[in-house]
C-alpha cells in the first residue's frame, strides 16, 4: 500500500488516502514516444537551464518532451518546482516552497524571446500558502511577455486558485489568449486523484473566464478507474461551460509512489472521444493516448 497524505498548507485538508499498490504495466506499442534526444532539445535545455526557469515537460515527465523541445516549444511552469496539494497522478514535488522569484517573469519572456515562440504557455504549481495563489506573478508574467514579444499569443494554465475571484480576475486581467484550467477526471475519482480539489468548483472557474469573453480550454485523463459513460457524462458538464478545446490523453504512472493504471484506453476509444466531443459543440478536441494539456497548443488558437 502507499498513501497519499494530507498537505498541511491548505486550507482545505483531505483525509488521508490509501490506494491498493499493484506492478507498473508495460505500456503498449502506442504509448512508446521518442528519447528526449536531438539538437533543439539540448539547445532549449541549455535556455532554460541559463535562465534558471522549470518547465512542466521536465517535471512532469511528459512523454512528448523530445517531440516538443525539438519543434521549439516547451511549457514553462512559474512559481518554483514545489507544489502545496498533493494530486495522486503528479510527479511535481510537494511540500512547502521557499521560491517566489519577482524577476521570474522578465526571465520567461525573455526565454520566448530567444525560443522564438508564436505561441508559449505557462503554467504553475498551486501556491496556497500565497494570499493570491500566486495570480500577481502569472499576470506580470503575461504582461512581460507580451511585452518582449507582441506578436506571440499567450495561453496560461491556472491553477483553481481554491475559487477565488481576485486571483482569477487578476490574471483574466492581464488578458492571456487562452485561459486553461484542467478538470482532470471524472467527479467520482477527485478524492483520489485530486484531493484538495473540488469538481464543481473547477467548472465555476471555466464558467467565469467564458462569462468574460475568454477562450477556455481544459483537459482530462483516461486510464485511472473512470468507466466510458462517466467520461461522457463530464465532456457534456464542460461543454455546457461552453468551454471552446479539450484534451483527453492516457494517465501514465510517473513513479510507483503515484496512482496505478487501471486500463490502457485503446486509440479507437480516443477518435470515439474526439468525435463525441465536436458533436457537443467543442471547437476542437485533441483526443489521443500521448495527448498532454499543451500538446499541439499552438494549433488550438
Amino acid at each position: 500500500m502507499f498513501v497519499i497524505q494530507e498537505n498541511t498548507l491548505t486550507q482545505e485538508p483531505s483525509p488521508l488516502i490509501e490506494v491498493p499498490s499493484k506492478p507498473m504495466q508495460r505500456r503498449p506499442e502506442w504509448l512508446k514516444a521518442k528519447p528526449p534526444l536531438g539538437e533543439g532539445y539540448a539547445q532549449l535545455k541549455n535556455i532554460m537551464e541559463k535562465n534558471k526557469l522549470h518547465t512542466v515537460c521536465e517535471e512532469a515527465r511528459c512523454p512528448n518532451v523530445g517531440e516538443c523541445w525539438n519543434s521549439g516549444t516547451a511549457t514553462f511552469m512559474i512559481l518554483g518546482d514545489v507544489c502545496t496539494r498533493s494530486c495522486g497522478f503528479c510527479n511535481v514535488k510537494t511540500g512547502l516552497p521557499t521560491e517566489l522569484d519577482a524577476d521570474e517573469p522578465r526571465r520567461v519572456a525573455e526565454a520566448v524571446k530567444l525560443m522564438k515562440l508564436q505561441h508559449a504557455v505557462i503554467t504553475s504549481v498551486n501556491r496556497d500558502e500565497l494570499y493570491d495563489g500566486g495570480s500577481f506573478i502569472f499576470a506580470e508574467t503575461i504582461r512581460e511577455v507580451r511585452k518582449q514579444n507582441p506578436h506571440t499569443t499567450i495561453e496560461v494554465l491556472i491553477p483553481d486558485f481554491k475559487g477565488d475571484e481576485f486571483a482569477l480576475v487578476n490574471v483574466l486581467d492581464a488578458f492571456p489568449d487562452i485561459l486553461n484550467h484542467n478538470m482532470e477526471t471524472v467527479p467520482r475519482l477527485y478524492s483520489t486523484v485530486r484531493p484538495q480539489a473540488k469538481y464543481e468548483r473547477s467548472l465555476e472557474l471555466l464558467s467565469r473566464a467564458k462569462e468574460r469573453g475568454f477562450k477556455t480550454k481544459t483537459g482530462i485523463m483516461v486510464g485511472l478507474g473512470e468507466h466510458e459513460e462517466e467520461v461522457l457524462q463530464t465532456m457534456k458538464e464542460i461543454s455546457d461551460t461552453k468551454c471552446d478545446i479539450l484534451t483527453i490523453g492516457q494517465y501514465l504512472q510517473p513513479t510507483k509512489q503515484h496512482l496505478p493504471v487501471a486500463r490502457f484506453v485503446h486509440p479507437d476509444e480516443f477518435a470515439m472521444y474526439k468525435i463525441a466531443g465536436m458533436e457537443m459543440g467543442f471547437q476542437h478536441v485533441e483526443s489521443g493516448p500521448l495527448v498532454r494539456s499543451s500538446y499541439h497548443a499552438a494549433k488550438h488558437v
